[in-house]
């Protein structure tokens, strides 16, 4: 029978927020994984629909987090919002100065969201430690981790292996 992520399920993490029954399954679920895998602290990085930021201390409560608009909904906005902003493709340009609209975009958003990201990862550290190990998942992952030299791992596969820890404890 399906195992339903959400409040009584076993999940051997404590979540400190405000309201834990705010938090996303898809953010339980990483922070589950990314703690069994790599320990704590860990900072979760997620690439998707919303671009996620998760924190789990080293005991392995889950303190929150940040949300931004994900790197799709954003391009998709510039598009839908504005008269002649182009569809773009995300990838990451040669050069950050654009010598065209497409490029300029592509420019603004794969840097601008890499500053995001390394920006947040650096608060989040002084925050919750240095030693923190940064795991980053989602659909634009690979591209972002490579270019980052805050990211310690990328793990495409985090939340389905998350999904088969939990699926494991409540068997």
């Amino acid at each position: 029978s399906p195992i339903i992520v959400g409040p009584g399920i076993k999940t051997e993490i404590y979540i400190k927020t405000d309201n834990p029954k705010e938090v996303g399954a898809d953010r339980i679920v990483n922070a589950i994984a990314a703690y069994k895998l790599y320990g704590g602290p860990v900072i979760i990085v997620d690439f998707g629909t919303a671009t996620t930021f998760c924190a789990v201390d080293k005991e392995g409560v889950y303190l929150g987090g940040a949300i931004t608009p994900g790197i799709e909904i954003s391009a998709e906005a510039l598009f839908e919002k504005t008269a002649k902003l182009p569809k773009i493709e995300f990838i990451k340009p040669k050069h950050s100065i654009g010598s065209n609209t497409i490029t300029a975009m592509q420019s603004g958003m794969f840097f601008g969201y890499l500053g995001l990201t390394d920006e947040l990862i650096r608060r989040f550290k002084r925050e919750l430690g240095e030693d923190s190990v940064v795991v980053i998942t989602g659909g634009q992952a690979e591209l972002m981790g490579n270019e980052s030299k805050l990211i310690d791992k990328i793990n495409p596969f985090l939340t389905l292996q998350g999904l088969r820890m939990i699926y494991e404890m409540n068997k």
